[in-house]
């Protein structure tokens, strides 16, 4: 038996006895994977465009069709089908949610670490700058924050000098988004960081290594670091299911990614006034973002019951 047989017979074995961590890696796995092949499906004509809007994809009434009536999950309201936006609407919220998650897990695990190893004065004032950002709902935060990428130019340096290489647009699109919802999640990762840091640098094996003269900077990355990956790993799984539902949210309030790209959270506010004659138009993109968010919690949950030794007793 090769040594690759080996290792994907013990990670089915794992994907097996943790029920939770199979499932959230199956949904995860199906998610990314039609995100993925989203252009082929619709370049095929398995699917329309997500944004071709089909004469025939509005009825007499000139109302949306419902499922089933050539349509697998029918059409919106400008005609358009439901189940390619949805499906490319998962090109636009991954990729996002995972560029955010990284963002916070970068800010925060520089503060909470910095705050859990250092102590002292400096512990004391990033912590109350932490709960400062804390006591402001992350939903408010963006809304404000979103609400000043309109187009308007920051001009980074005096107006008298012809310095344009410093002016910077304020426009929403995936990149701004991801580095919006990054900062406006990673101080909910600052405290269960700073914890753990502050437990692990006192623990036997550290202080062996301060007492045989390493530096602050040996015993963070070679002591501290390693065994800190797998709280921040699971944090930011766990988290990305946070990122999603935010990003729905300021797509709901028509300030995520601007059209024509499809997103859950605009699909369901564009289908809300047709919500009593043709349901699905939320329906579908809502549960497409319960499905989301379950698949990263259940994946979370799962990584936290291998990584964690107490858990798994």
């Amino acid at each position: 038996m090769t040594r690759r047989d080996t290792t994907a017979r013990t990670a089915f074995a794992t994907l097996r006895s943790n029920r939770l961590l199979g499932a959230g890696v199956v949904l995860v796995v199906i998610l990314v994977l039609l995100a993925l092949i989203a252009p082929l499906l619709t370049s095929g004509r398995l699917l329309q465009e997500p944004i071709q809007q089909d004469a025939q994809g509005l009825d007499n009434d000139g109302m949306p069709r419902p499922p089933g009536a050539g349509y697998l999950l029918g059409t919106d309201n400008l005609g358009r089908d439901v189940l390619a936006r949805v499906i490319h609407a998962a090109r636009v919220s991954l990729p996002l949610a995972m560029g955010a998650i990284l963002t916070a897990t970068v800010v925060g695990g520089f503060v909470g670490l910095l705050a859990g190893y250092f102590g002292g004065q400096l512990d004391f004032a990033l912590m109350r700058f932490t709960e400062l950002n804390l006591t402001i709902p992350a939903i408010l935060l963006a809304v404000a924050f979103a609400g000043l990428m309109d187009g308007r130019i920051v001009h980074l340096h005096p107006t008298t000098q012809p310095w344009h290489w410093l002016d910077i647009e304020l426009k929403r699109g995936v990149v701004s988004l991801f580095l919006l919802i990054g900062f406006v999640c990673w101080p909910g990762m600052v405290r269960v960081i700073r914890a753990e840091v502050s437990s692990l640098k006192e623990r036997e094996f550290v202080t062996a290594s301060r007492a045989l003269g390493a530096s602050n900077r040996q015993l963070i990355f070679r002591h501290i670091l390693p065994n800190l990956l797998p709280t921040v790993i699971v944090l930011a799984v766990m988290n990305t299911g946070n990122a999603i539902l935010l990003e729905a949210g300021l797509g709901y309030l028509g300030i995520g990614v601007p059209p024509p790209a499809p997103t859950w959270g605009s699909m369901i506010n564009d289908g809300q006034p047709y919500f009593i004659s043709s349901p699905h138009i939320v329906i579908v993109p809502g549960l497409a973002i319960v499905v989301t968010v379950l698949a990263f919690n259940l994946l979370g949950q799962g990584l936290q019951e291998m990584l964690d030794p107490k858990q798994r007793r």
